[in-house]
């Protein structure tokens, strides 16, 4: 028999801060997947109306799965969370788009009519896990030129965007990423950003790995406030002799979870559950793995298309900042400005950092708290780019839009 497409609806989302990669990382000591834990568990707490038998999925998302960021993390986290063993789970991997494609593949599935409710997130805990550990490239890629050798290297792609794009310069870079800063941090004053933190508690250990007590984090670790262009200025270009990319223009090496639930939308009035955006379309597209950057654009243009909707009709932009020269080449692309206050209002991952899978979710939740402050939006979009040559973008709907003059 024929079936109904069921709209699909995101109810909330939560993250743990973002901490930075390493040993002085606030997250060393912590395991990644006692970050999704935390992450499941808060959910939980802020939806007390949700029975925990009633989900029906839990998709984790991890770029490098081995540790404790394997074992199909879905499944395992989900008990950790203290969730009825009778609830599945799984893990994906996409790269940087893993959360989004955790949200995507379980939206379709709701859509369907498979699931009703779901858990959808990622974690990358890099410090833990550096991208590309274990990973054994097949030697054909580069012998046979399948892709040039760079494409192995997102700082390098980076350098090759810049190339693609030569009005997109080193000092237009480091300004876009100066505002990232300088937006992250009213939104911290504003206190917008900590609505959607779970805090931590962390095990602190000396330069000897002596236990020296414990701490809750409260706030992402990776921000630099009061980030000038002349502190940007000097930065080295790893990735090429005076290049155009630095650790200041581009996202850290960081560890953080994320976690959202999502729900068809009769099934969420039905649960007394909050509708905090309503899922348009979503698609995603492969571009040269060497200009890995570019990948927004085309998933953007194959969203839009779906949805039957233009760049004009989205009101607010979440981009993910792998690189500032990313979020550039699509905003040259579509004729936005540099500085357009539709775009990344509340900064992105230049200044709160970028823990691989788990960033889709972020730009998610941070979408959603800006559809509540504008309700004269009704679509939005969240994009990233992905690494080996791809990009993913999700349009949303503002489920609180009120036309009050032909706003988009």
């Amino acid at each position: 028999m024929p079936r109904t497409i069921r709209d699909v609806v995101f109810v909330d989302g939560v993250r743990t801060p973002f901490g930075k990669a390493g040993p002085k990382g606030i997250y060393h000591e912590t395991r990644a997947d006692d970050l999704v834990v935390k992450a499941i568990r808060e959910l939980l707490r802020r939806n007390p109306d949700l029975d925990p038998a009633k989900i029906d999925e839990v998709a984790v998302a991890a770029t490098t799965q081995i540790g404790d960021q394997g074992l199909t993390l879905g499944r395992t986290a989900g008990i950790l969370a203290g969730l009825p063993q009778s609830v599945p789970g799984y893990s994906i991997d996409r790269m940087c788009a893993g959360a989004l494609t955790a949200v995507t593949s379980t939206a379709g599935s709701i859509a369907f009519g498979a699931y009703d409710v779901v858990v959808a997130g990622g974690v990358e805990h890099m410090g833990r896990h550096p991208m590309g550990e274990g990973v054994d490239p097949n030697p054909r890629f580069v012998s046979e030129k399948l892709v040039d050798e760079s494409a192995l290297f997102m700082g390098m792609t980076a350098e090759n965007l810049h190339d693609r794009y030569p009005t997109i310069t080193k000092e237009r870079a480091d300004a876009y990423a100066v505002r990232s800063q300088e937006k992250a941090a009213k939104a911290y004053a504003n206190g917008t950003i900590q609505q959607d933190l779970v805090p931590v508690a962390v095990r602190r250990t000396n330069e000897e790995g002596g236990e020296t007590g414990w701490g809750l984090v409260t706030a992402d670790e990776p921000m630099r406030p009061g980030t000038t262009m002349g502190s940007l200025a000097g930065l080295k270009t790893p990735f090429r002799p005076h290049g155009r990319v630095t650790a200041g223009n581009a996202a850290g090496l960081n560890d953080g979870a994320t976690a959202s639930l999502l729900a068809a939308e009769d099934v969420a009035r039905e649960l007394g559950l909050p509708v905090r955006m309503r899922l348009v379309s979503y698609a995603f597209a492969g571009v040269e793995p060497e200009v890995m950057g570019y990948g927004p654009i085309p998933a953007t243009e194959k969203a839009l298309a779906k949805a039957g909707l233009t760049i004009e009709d989205i009101g607010l932009f979440e981009i993910n900042e792998a690189f500032a020269v990313q979020v550039l080449a699509f905003l040259e692309h579509y004729g936005i400005a540099d500085d357009d206050d539709r775009v990344n209002q509340y900064g992105g991952a230049i200044a709160y950092g970028h823990p691989l899978a788990s960033s889709g979710v972020r730009l998610m939740t941070q979408l959603a708290r800006q559809f509540e402050e504008h309700p004269e939006v009704r679509y939005g979009l969240t994009t990233m780019c992905v690494g080996f040559g791809m990009g993913a973008t999700v349009v949303w709907e503002n489920p609180h839009f009120e036309n009050a003059g032909g706003s988009k």
